[in-house]
C-alpha cells in the first residue's frame, strides 16, 4: 500500500509533446517449416485473417474474413490456398518465415524465393508478391472442402446454431466455385431459410417474423482471386488431414515475379471491395500497423523470463486483435480469424483416431453464437491500449440486435426495455439448444437452461465499454444511448413485473427492485440480489444520472461474514451451484466499486483471499479472470503468479494461440483477460482519475509502458530496481480521438 500511495502523488508530472522515439516491436522468426496448421503463423488486416504455413515444401495459407456466416450460422473460412514451386526452394537450410508486426506482413524466403503476404487494412484484399532468382515452375492451387453439399453430423454440430438440436438432413451448402485463365471466383449463398427461421418458430415469435433482424437469409460470401501469369489447367482431388477436398489449379512455366490478389466481401448486398494496387497498399498497409504500435506498449526486456513473456505475449495478442480492426463483426472467443484443422486442436483419442475429424470450418461454440461473459473479455484491454476504435465492431454488433431485443421483451412480457441473454446469437435471440425445451405454461421469454436462466445482465458490460470509451476520449461514430437506455429500462421494468405477478408489490417498503429470479453469472441460480447484478446496475446507472433506473432504486451489493471476515456475497440467497465462476469478485473487475483507492478494500481483499468458493474456483484457464481481480487489489506476488500462467506460451507453435481452455483454439478470452491483467499490474486509477503507477507490479522487475487513461491521456512510465525512473503524461489532440492513426 505504500508503493501505491507513492504513485498516486503525480500532481509534478510533466505534460510534454510526442516522444521521439517511435516504437518498433520485434519480429516473430522460425526457421524451419511446420508440421501442419496448428503450426501456422497469423497475419491480417481491416477485417482479414490468414493462417501462414510451409509444410513439406509448399505454402499454404487459410483466408477467413469476419462475417462468412452460413446457412447454419458457422463462421466459414473462405478456403485454403497452396503454392508449390519447381525445385524445393523452401527445403534448404536458408529457409526463413518471419511476421514483421511492424508492417503487418508475413516474409518466407529460401533457395532464391521471395515471398511478402498481407492483408489490406483499409479494405478485405490479401496480396501475395512473388519474386525467384530464376524462372522456375509454380502450381498455385485453391483447396475447398465446400466442392459439394456436406451433411452435418451431430458430432461436428457445435460449430453452428443448431448444437445438440440439429435438424435431420442439415447440410453446409455447396459454394459455387468458377476458374477461368488467371482469375478464380468462389461464393457461398445462403438460402431465404436459415437457423434463424427455426429459432423464430422454437421461440414462439413468428407473429414478429418480419420486423427481427435477419443477417442470415440470402446473405453471400464472395472471393475473387487474380493470378497474373498463371493459367488455370484443370482440377484434383485430394486430402489435407481428415478433410476431403477440390483443388483449382493455375500453373505458371517460369515464374520470376507474380502479384496474387485475393478479395473477399460479405452481406447483402454484398459490399465489393474498390480496386487498390499492391505498391499502394503495402505502403498504406504497413504506415498504419505502424501508427498501431504506437498507441501503445509494454516493454520487459532486461528484466525476468516471466516479465518478458507476458509482455511479448500481449503484443502478439493485440496483433491478433488489430487483424479485425475494422471488420463489421467481432473478434470471436473462440478462435478468432485464426482456426485450424480441428483434429490437431486436441489430442488424439486413445485408439489414436483424430479427435475432431472434421472440416476447417469448425470450431466449438459456434460461429454466429455469441457467449458474452467470454466474448467481454476481448474487448476490455482496448481501452487501456488505445484501440477504442476496434471495439466498434463489438459494441455495434449489440445495437443491431437492440430492436430484436426490445421487441421479444414487449411480445413476451408486454413492457419495455431490451432482454440480451447468455449465448445469444448474431440475429438476437438465444441459441436454439441453449433456449430449451418449455412445457405449457412455461415462460417463453426465458431460457430452460441450467447454467443460463434469468442470466440478463451480460449486456451490461458492454453497455460499461461504450460509456468507458467516451471517458477514455474516444468519440464513436455510432450512439449507444439507446442500448444503456434500454438495457437499464429492462431490469427496472420487468422485475417490478415480474414481483407483480409473484407478490403483492412491485418494490420493497424502501421502494427498491427485488432481483428475483436472478443469476449470478452462470454459477449462483436462483439468485436474490446477486451481487455481480448489484453492480453492474449501479456502475451502469451512475453514468446515466437522467436514465430510465434511478440510482436509489438499486439495492445495495450484499455482504456477508467469513470467519469473523466481511466479504461481498455472491447474493442474498440463492439456489445451487452451477458454474466455476467467481461473481463475488465482479464488484471489483468490471464493476470498480472496489479496488485500490476505493472504499472498502479490505472487504474485497477479504472476499478474494477468504471466500471458500472464491479459492476452489481460483484458476488461469481460459475465460478465468482471478489474474484481473488480483492485480486490481494490489495484491503484487498474486498478480505475478497468475498472469505469469495465463500468459504462459501456448502449446502450440505460435505464442499465443492458447489451448481451447473452456472454448475452441486460439483461445482469445484467455488472450484478452491476461491482456487485462498485465495492463491492471502497471496503471490503475482512481476514482477521481488519479494514475496508480505499477500498483501490482514486482519490485524486481524493470518494465516500461505506454498505455491509455481517461480523458485522453497517454500515460508513458518506467520502472527499475523498484523505483519509478521516468514518467510522462500527455493529451492526445481530440481530433485524433475521431480517426484511425
Amino acid at each position: 500500500m505504500r508503493r501505491v500511495l507513492l504513485t498516486i502523488i503525480i500532481l509534478h508530472i510533466a505534460i510534454v509533446g510526442m516522444t521521439a522515439t517511435d516504437y518498433v516491436p520485434r519480429d516473430l522468426v522460425w526457421t524451419s517449416q511446420s508440421i501442419n496448421a496448428s503450426a501456422s503463423m497469423p497475419c491480417g488486416g481491416h477485417d482479414v485473417g490468414l493462417n501462414v504455413w510451409v509444410e513439406r515444401g509448399d505454402l499454404l495459407v487459410y483466408a477467413a474474413q469476419s462475417g462468412w456466416f452460413d446457412e447454419n450460422n458457422t463462421l466459414l473460412k473462405a478456403g485454403r490456398w497452396r503454392l508449390h514451386l519447381d525445385g524445393h526452394p523452401f527445403d534448404g537450410k536458408d529457409f526463413i518465415q518471419r511476421l514483421c508486426l511492424d508492417d503487418g506482413a508475413v516474409y518466407i524466403s529460401g533457395g532464391g524465393v521471395e515471398v511478402r503476404i498481407w492483408a489490406d487494412v483499409a479494405q478485405p484484399t490479401i496480396f501475395m508478391t512473388l519474386a525467384s532468382h530464376k524462372p522456375r515452375a509454380a502450381i498455385l492451387s485453391y483447396e475447398s472442402w465446400r466442392w459439394r453439399d456436406r451433411p452435418l453430423t451431430k458430432a461436428e454440430s457445435q460449430q453452428c446454431s443448431y448444437k445438440w438440436v440439429l435438424p435431420t438432413g442439415t447440410v453446409t451448402h455447396a459454394d459455387s466455385i468458377t476458374a477461368d485463365g488467371s482469375t478464380l471466383t468462389f461464393t457461398h449463398t445462403n438460402p431465404a431459410e436459415t437457423v434463424f427461421g427455426y429459432a423464430v418458430a422454437q421461440q414462439q415469435l413468428s407473429a414478429l417474423r418480419d420486423s427481427l433482424y435477419d443477417p442470415l437469409g440470402h446473405r453471400r460470401m464472395r472471393g475473387e482471386m487474380s493470378a497474373p501469369g498463371f493459367t488455370f489447367t484443370g482440377t484434383s482431388q485430394g486430402r489435407y488431414g481428415s478433410t476431403d477436398h477440390r483443388s483449382w489449379h493455375f500453373s505458371h512455366p517460369r515464374l520470376k515475379h507474380s502479384t496474387i490478389s485475393i478479395s473477399l466481401h460479405n452481406g447483402d448486398p454484398i459490399d465489393k471491395p474498390s480496386a487498390v494496387d499492391a505498391r499502394t497498399s503495402r505502403r498504406r498497409s504497413s504506415a498504419w500497423w505502424h501508427a498501431y504500435w504506437q498507441r501503445s506498449w509494454i516493454v520487459a526486456s532486461g528484466s525476468s523470463p516471466e516479465a518478458q513473456c507476458m509482455a511479448r505475449n500481449y503484443e502478439l495478442t493485440r496483433y491478433l486483435l488489430g487483424c479485425n480492426a475494422y471488420g463489421q463483426w467481432p473478434t470471436k472467443f473462440n478462435g478468432g480469424l485464426f482456426t485450424f484443422d480441428p483434429e490437431w486442436v486436441e489430442a488424439p483419442s486413445a485408439d489414436g483416431s483424430a479427435s475432431n475429424p472434421f472440416t476447417p470450418d469448425y470450431r466449438k461454440w459456434g460461429g454466429g453464437t455469441m457467449t458474452a461473459q467470454n466474448q467481454r473479455l476481448v474487448y476490455w484491454p482496448m481501452l487501456k491500449s488505445g484501440d477504442y476504435d476496434m471495439m466498434d465492431a463489438q459494441l455495434g454488433t449489440y445495437l443491431r440486435m437492440l430492436p430484436t431485443a426490445v421487441a421479444r421483451t414487449r411480445h413476451y412480457w408486454g413492457h419495455g426495455g431490451a432482454s440480451f441473454t447468455e449465448q445469444i446469437e448474431n440475429f438476437g435471440l438465444p441459441n436454439p439448444a441453449e433456449y430449451g425445451k418449455h412445457p405449457e405454461g412455461s415462460d417463453p421469454g426465458v431460457e430452460r437452461n441450467a447454467w443460463l436462466e434469468y442470466e440478463w445482465d451480460t449486456a451490461l458490460e458492454f453497455c460499461m465499454m461504450a460509456l468507458e470509451a467516451q471517458r477514455y476520449g474516444y468519440q464513436s461514430p455510432k450512439d449507444y444511448t439507446p442500448l444503456i437506455e434500454e438495457c437499464l429500462r429492462f431490469f427496472d421494468e420487468h422485475y417490478q413485473y415480474v414481483a407483480r405477478r409473484m407478490g403483492a408489490k412491485a418494490l420493497t417498503d424502501s421502494g427498491q427492485l427485488i432481483i428475483y429470479p436472478g443469476s449470478a453469472c452462470e454459477t449462483y441460480k436462483m439468485a436474490y440480489n446477486p451481487s455481480s447484478t448489484l453492480a453492474a446496475l449501479s456502475a451502469v446507472a451512475s453514468r446515466v444520472p437522467d436514465g430510465p433506473l434511478p440510482l436509489h432504486r438499486i439495492p445495495a451489493i450484499p455482504l456477508r461474514t467469513i470467519g469473523g471476515d466481511t466479504c461481498i456475497a455472491p447474493a442474498v440467497a440463492w439456489a445451487r451451484i452451477q458454474n466455476t465462476e467467481t461473481p463475488q469478485l465482479y464488484p471489483v473487475f468490471p464493476w470498480r466499486v472496489y479496488g485500490l483507492g476505493r472504499p472498502g478494500l479490505d472487504i474485497a481483499i477479504n472476499t478474494y483471499r477468504h471466500d471458500p468458493h472464491a479459492l476452489a474456483m481460483r484458476s488461469t484457464k481460459g475465460w478465468k479472470q482471478d489474474n484481473i481481480w488480483a492485480a486490481c487489489l494490489g495484491l503484487t506476488d498474486e498478480a505475478r503468479r497468475l498472469n505469469s500462467e495465463k500468459f504462459a506460451d501456448g502449446p502450440y507453435r505460435f505464442p499465443a494461440f492458447w489451448d481451447p481452455g473452456f472454448d475452441w483454439a486460439p483461445d482469445l478470452n484467455r488472450g484478452g483477460a491476461a491482456m487485462t491483467g498485465l495492463q491492471e499490474m502497471l496503471l490503475q486509477e482512481t476514482p477521481s482519475g488519479d494514475l496508480l503507477l505499477f500498483p501490482a507490479w514486482p519490485r524486481e522487475w524493470d518494465a516500461s509502458f505506454r498505455l491509455r487513461a481517461s480523458g485522453g491521456r497517454i500515460v508513458e512510465a518506467s520502472i527499475a530496481n523498484g523505483i519509478i525512473t521516468h514518467t510522462v503524461v500527455r493529451q492526445e489532440a481530440a481530433e485524433r480521438q475521431k480517426k484511425h492513426p
